[in-house]
């Protein structure tokens, strides 16, 4: 295995480099400190404004020899501070109590016990210590710390089946400076994959896509643990393949299950949370990245421009919104995508239902013993699919917003599975 983590290169202009700027100690930065501070009518604040500089990096004081975000403060204050405002996002909704279907169908799985919407990076580690869920194996720390992405590049996959509590109590720190920028941490805006199931899946297909957006991707992904390692893993090899009906045959193709359920007999998928595949199926990614939607460039009061590390929602942040308007005009930005999340989240509750309802016939069918092992199986591919496209969409934290074709289109297949398989059951949708 490559230890050392694969370059993805020099962004002079794209949105996650460690990016306070030293103006004054570059050529021509008087003259774009007067642009800052004298705007007029050149409108919000762009990449163009920011010029990234080279330091050296500081000295580790990790057990591990990763650069904490600590270390970092004294070389970019404001990136430090911004990312620490992660801490403000402490919003938790259950969604077990939210959806009441999601327990019936995720029936013999750990989300049945436990599944909440995701915190802010500050608490990473503190949450998936907390979960209900099961976790016995160190595997479930692999997107929670940088201090578990470099202990994979140090050591190797093996790290992946090591007790949990073991190597939890050697991680450091939550998300951080090293998941994004390796331990160069931005230096002339430079990004680096630290995850090396990235590049063993996609190999030189990683050049496909807008490093800006695969640095968020390493994390912001479907996967899966592999049989033999309990490695983690991306389920395709480039970007053509991140369609959900491909995933869905890679997933066939070697007979992988997440679980079994009992009642049901059916090898069950759990999609995990898809942004990067459906941002990259959208119509945005060919001019956008997801830095360019969720990390605003704020300016010090010297003038000098950087990229804030606060992660926000672009309908919540004013100069994310003025981007918006550089297609859309005078639309009223808020509006539409809230009505884009709320029907799609009214579809998945309809379809949700459904599912659930299919789920019991099938599990009736079973117990009543009147259906051969042929027919049911018949009924358990639909099952499984309908499974699949719903929680594709389910789990993808935009409620249709990053591509609300994309989440249309799993939620109409779910449904035509699911009207398919209660028909080989003899009912309707209604159950009947």
């Amino acid at each position: 295995m490559n230890k050392k983590p694969y370059v993805i290169g020099l962004i002079v202009a794209l949105a996650v480099g460690f990016a306070v700027i030293g103006l004054y100690a570059l050529s021509g930065g008087k003259e774009l400190n007067y642009r800052l501070k004298n705007r007029g009518d050149l409108g919000p604040l762009s990449k163009d404004d920011i010029v990234y500089r080279t330091v050296e990096a500081p000295a580790a004081t990790s057990k591990d020899g990763t650069i904490s975000a600590k270390d970092w403060s004294s070389v970019y204050p404001e990136i430090a501070l911004t990312m620490g405002d992660n801490a403000k996002n402490t919003y938790v909704v259950s969604y077990l109590e939210e959806d009441p279907y999601l327990t019936n169908i995720y029936e013999g799985y750990g989300f049945a016990k436990d599944y909440g919407s995701a915190r802010g990076h500050e608490y990473t580690l503190e949450d998936v210590a907390a979960t209900e869920r099961p976790h016995p194996m160190a595997n479930c720390l692999t997107c929670k710390t940088p201090n578990f992405a470099k202990l994979v590049n140090d050591q190797g996959v093996s790290v992946y089946t090591m007790d949990f509590n073991e190597v939890l109590a050697m991680m450091e720190e939550n998300v951080s400076c090293y998941t994004c920028h390796g331990n160069e941490a931005g230096n002339a805006g430079e990004l680096v994959v630290t995850h090396s199931y990235v590049t063993k899946a996609l190999g030189d297909a990683v050049n496909d896509i807008n490093p800006a957006t695969l640095s968020c991707g390493q994390c912001h992904i479907e996967y899966y643990f592999t049989p033999a390692d309990k490695e983690t893993m991306m389920p395709y090899h480039d970007v053509e393949s991140m369609s959900p009906e491909a995933i869905l045959a890679y997933y066939d193709a070697m007979d992988f299950a997440d679980w079994t359920q009992e009642s049901t007999g059916t090898k069950l998928l759990k999609a995990q949370h898809p942004e990067m595949e459906t941002v990259l199926a959208g119509k945005h990614a060919n001019f956008l990245s997801c830095a360019d939607c969720h990390m605003p460039i704020e300016q010090k009061s010297n003038g000098e421009a950087y990229h804030s590390h606060e992660l926000v929602s672009p309908l919540e942040n004013e100069a994310l919104l003025a981007n918006c308007a550089t297609c859309h005009g005078d639309t009223d930005m808020v509006k539409l995508v809230k009505g884009i999340q709320s029907r799609i989240t009214a579809r998945e509750t309809e379809v949700g239902n459904k599912l659930s309802d299919f789920k019991d016939a099938l599990a009736a069918a079973v117990a009543e013993g009147k259906m051969t092992e042929e027919e049911l199986d018949a009924v358990r591919k639909l099952h499984r699919e309908a499974q699949w496209f719903f929680d594709f969409c389910y789990v993808e934290n935009s409620e249709g917003a990053h591509n609300s074709e994309l989440a249309t289109r799993c939620l109409d297949t779910a449904e035509e599975k699911i009207t398919e398989g209660m028909a080989l059951l003899g009912k309707d949708v209604n159950g009947k």
